[in-house]
C-alpha cells in the first residue's frame, strides 16, 4: 500500500494507521487537532486541562481504531469523543478540588463552582440513554425483560413478581440479572459507549 498524503481521505488514513503508519497518524492528528482543541477550549478549560482532554482523545482514537466502521463520520466521532472527555474531565475535577478559602481565617469568602451543566453535556447525557435503549433492545426477550422491570422502573415490582413473570424462580433472578448486564455491557463497548 502506497503511503497516504495529508490530503488523503480518512478512510485511507485509518487503514494506514491500523498497520501502525506513523505519518499517517500524524496526518491525521493534524487534520482534527484544531476540532479536538476546540471543545474543551470552549467549555472554559485552560491550556493544560485542554491538553489533558485532547490527549485523552487521541488516545480513545487508538484504542478505538479497529471499532471504526465509518471513517467518514471520524469528525463526528471526534467531536463526540472529545465533548464526553471534557464532560469527564469537568467531573473529576469538580471531585477532587478542594474548598478555596478555608484557611486560618474563617471569614474567608467560598466561590463554589459552577453546577451548570457544559456546553453539550445534555446532549452526551442524552448520547448515553440512546445508546443504552438501542443495546438494550438488541437482548434478548428474558433479558430485554427483567432489566427493563429492574430498572426502567421508578419502584421496581418485588422479586417474587418478577419471577411470576419470567417463569422462574426468585433465587435465579440474581445471576440472570447480572448475565443479562454483563451483555448489555459488551454490546455498549462493541458500540464504543
Amino acid at each position: 500500500m502506497a503511503e497516504p498524503t495529508e490530503d488523503a481521505p480518512d478512510a485511507e488514513l485509518i487503514a494506514a494507521c491500523r498497520t501502525g503508519d506513523e505519518a499517517a497518524w500524524k496526518a491525521l492528528v493534524q487534520r482534527y487537532q484544531r476540532l479536538v482543541y476546540a471543545i474543551p477550549r470552549r467549555s472554559g478549560m485552560d491550556d493544560e486541562q485542554v491538553a489533558e482532554v485532547f490527549q485523552r482523545t487521541f488516545v480513545k482514537l487508538v484504542e478505538n481504531l479497529d471499532r471504526i466502521t465509518q471513517p467518514d463520520r471520524l469528525a463526528a466521532w471526534l467531536t463526540t469523543t472529545a465533548k464526553r472527555e471534557t464532560w469527564r474531565y469537568s467531573q473529576r475535577e469538580r471531585a477532587t478540588v478542594g474548598l478555596p478559602g478555608l484557611g486560618d481565617d474563617d471569614d474567608d469568602q467560598i466561590e463554589l463552582p459552577d453546577d451548570a451543566p457544559l456546553p453539550g453535556e445534555d446532549l452526551i447525557v442524552l448520547e448515553q440513554q440512546h445508546a443504552i435503549r438501542v443495546a438494550l433492545a438488541a437482548l434478548d426477550e428474558r433479558c430485554r425483560t427483567l432489566l427493563t422491570l429492574l430498572y426502567y422502573r421508578a419502584d421496581p415490582p418485588a422479586y417474587a413478581e418478577i419471577a411470576a413473570q419470567l417463569g422462574t424462580s426468585e433465587g435465579s433472578i440474581g445471576p440472570t440479572r447480572a448475565r443479562c448486564l454483563d451483555k448489555l455491557r459488551k454490546l455498549l463497548a462493541k458500540a464504543g459507549v
